[in-house]
């Protein structure tokens, strides 16, 4: 039967590659579950896999320009809107811009199309107003039905979470990641090279797959 990572079979890897972090070995013992956070933030922060890919649905309010982005959000991909305030299926792309741009081409958010040019309309462009927000403009002059999808870190493991993404699809490079995050712990700077090498190769391959299939709806993703 194929085996498959868990938050406490990698644990257990991890004490048998580094011959440390037993329960008789407490310091290395309780850094492991840390060490392991921080590949698995590594990991989200350096590539951008299609399993890493999240839609959300939410709803824009009329009068507000400003909405807090998803828990774990880390970049967005797209959004649209629909074309009705009582909702359809029919959606319009919400393009990105600066966040410069949309003050420039909307200064008064407490103004919507309807208040400048008497027609109704949804918002048409995006910007990251700060880690945790977007604006939108023109400010939406109903309820809109909208759809962000982005990028996000997945749920952290520990002794609750036992499985994510990341274990379930790319073991192995979640493996050499929180063993090159163990190296400086442990003070084994010469292992540093192996596993940064190890995790590189198997980093470079999932990406240029991911990056195949990655459309970001209009033109094909190029690796950053």
């Amino acid at each position: 039967m194929p085996t498959a990572m868990t938050f406490q079979s990698l644990q257990a890897d991890l004490q048998n590659y580094l011959e440390r972090g037993t329960v008789q070995d407490p310091i290395v013992f309780a850094q492991l579950p840390e060490l392991i956070n921080f590949a698995e933030r590594r990991i989200a922060t350096e590539l951008k896999l299609a399993g890493f890919i999240v839609p959300a649905v939410f709803t824009m309010q009329a009068g507000l320009a400003v909405y807090a982005k998803p828990d774990r959000w880390r970049k967005t991909v797209s959004m649209n809107v629909g074309s009705s305030a009582v909702g359809t299926s029919v959606r319009n792309q919400v393009y990105p811009r600066s966040y410069e741009y949309l003050r420039e081409y909307w200064p008064d958010d407490t103004q919507t199309n309807t208040t400048v040019y008497g027609v109704p309309g949804p918002p048409k462009f995006y910007a990251d107003y700060n880690y945790q927000n977007f604006i939108v403009a023109p400010t939406p002059d109903a309820a809109y039905p909208a759809e962000l999808v982005y990028y996000e870190q997945p749920a952290l493991l520990d002794n609750t979470n036992n499985t994510n993404w990341i274990t379930q699809y790319q073991p192995n490079l979640l493996l050499y990641a929180a063993l090159l995050e163990c190296s400086p712990f442990l003070k084994k700077d010469e292992r540093i090279a192996t596993w940064q090498a190890m995790y590189d190769r198997i980093a470079a391959v999932v990406n240029e797959q991911d990056t195949d299939k990655i459309i970001d709806r209009s033109t094909t993703r190029q690796a950053d």
